[in-house]
């Protein structure tokens, strides 16, 4: 019997159903915070209005303004950058990320709004996407505008940041409300900027087992 609840598993002892308590206590607590967390960013003020009605480039290379990115399901908008510019490379991290996301994606757009953004060419996107069986998500070429400069997925030097940012629309305009700023906070020595571990479910299934996160190492494109 536990401190916290009555389920025991086969072969356990005292011992380890005493640390087990523990660790939950823990969990509990973390639980908790991160609800506390949850709630502290919905109550945010708006940020700032939307600097401009960016007009996207869509696989086909049609023009797609951020605007009618909102659908009657939502009044909120998430954008994933994408780390993948024209000429370069994709990044194999970003491209771990959206091959959860692409899983998820039917499920999330039933109430939250929801694209990739990558400054590639729309040709570029869609042969990527189409090799790695992306068919559910809402995939859009920025590189015809600043919006990646504006809202921070990339530096002076044009490199990419995998940032996550927010966008709410109300009768006043569609305003900036989040935005995976903690890239951007320094971390503890050794640690990972843990910044958009929310939409990246690979390390928390290894942050269950015994060997935790790997260290240094980061998703292939293929483990052939």
């Amino acid at each position: 019997m536990g401190q916290h609840h009555d389920v025991t598993f086969p072969g356990e002892g005292t011992d380890y159903r005493a640390a087990r308590d523990a660790l939950l206590g823990e969990e509990i607590a973390l639980r908790r915070q991160a609800e506390n967390v949850a709630a502290l960013r919905r109550a945010l003020p708006l940020g700032g209005a939307l600097k401009e009605d960016y007009v996207f480039q869509n696989l086909d290379g049609d023009d797609v303004a951020l605007s009618a990115l909102f659908t009657a399901n939502s009044d909120n908008l998430l954008v994933y950058s994408f780390m993948y510019k024209s000429g370069g490379n994709a990044c194999p991290a970003c491209t771990s990320i959206i091959d959860s996301l692409n899983g998820g994606a039917p499920h999330i757009k039933a109430n939250l709004n929801f694209a990739v953004v990558a400054k590639a060419s729309p040709g570029e996107l869609k042969t990527w996407a189409d090799g790695r069986g992306w068919s559910n998500l809402t995939f859009l070429s920025s590189g015809r505008t600043t919006y990646n400069s504006d809202y921070k997925s990339e530096d002076g030097e044009e490199n990419q940041v995998p940032m996550v940012n927010v966008f709410h629309k109300s009768a006043d305009g569609i305003f900036h409300t989040w935005a995976s700023e903690l890239f951007y906070a320094a971390s503890e020595e050794g640690q990972h900027p843990r910044h958009v571990d929310q939409i990246w479910p690979l390390w928390s299934v290894y942050d269950l087992a015994p060997a935790g996160r790997p260290e240094n190492w980061f998703p292939a494109f293929s483990y052939d």
